[in-house]
């Protein structure tokens, strides 16, 4: 019997952290790096994604979607930071879409059908849902990059695999062709 493993992509996480190594990987080179093992089938796949509105990332999702992937959205929301510090007059503004709940429930569901999970994502609010996972009996997998991932998490895991180094295994591959229409400068 294959080994079931799950995916979840923290969609918020994963890319600030493409946007450190400096490339971004493509979601169907994700699935098939978790499929490529015959004695491994991929039970369930997600992507977690906040939205400024409900037209937001649409051919992105679809596409995600069309993949195999179940998406799971949430609005994003502005949070205003106040100043701590005499020198720090103004507050500062981030808008962010808080997805963590949403992989704890997906995980805890399909956890008695899976074996192992890849987790890409940096969140130190994760760690306790990876031990709670680890308890249970399942493999973790966290993917993320140096500096982009909170040491509780990593820590939690059972092993942390550096996104720098699968570059040439999922990195997006260049247009087959130009674009049709092209901008003048």
């Amino acid at each position: 019997m294959p080994k079931r493993r799950a995916l979840a992509v923290d969609g918020h996480s994963t890319f600030y952290a493409q946007q450190k190594v400096g490339w971004f990987f493509d979601p169907r080179r994700l699935l098939e790096l978790a499929a490529e093992d015959p004695e491994v089938e991929v039970g369930s796949a997600f992507w977690y994604v906040g939205l400024r509105d409900s037209a937001d990332q649409r051919p992105f999702r679809d596409a995600l979607t069309s993949l195999g992937f179940t998406v799971r959205t949430k609005p994003l929301r502005e949070l205003a930071a106040t100043a701590h510090s005499r020198s720090e007059m103004d507050s500062r503004q981030f808008i962010r879409a808080n997805l963590d709940v949403e992989i704890a429930i997906d995980l805890m569901a399909v956890a008695p059908r899976i074996d192992e999970v890849w987790l890409l994502s940096g969140s130190r609010d994760l760690d306790r849902l990876v031990e709670v996972l680890r308890a249970r009996g399942l493999a973790i997998t966290v993917i993320s990059t140096d500096g982009m991932v909170a040491r509780e998490l990593r820590n939690a895991a059972d092993r942390f695999v550096d996104l720098a180094g699968l570059r040439a295994r999922l990195a997006k591959g260049e247009a087959l062709q130009s674009p049709v229409f092209q901008r003048e400068a």
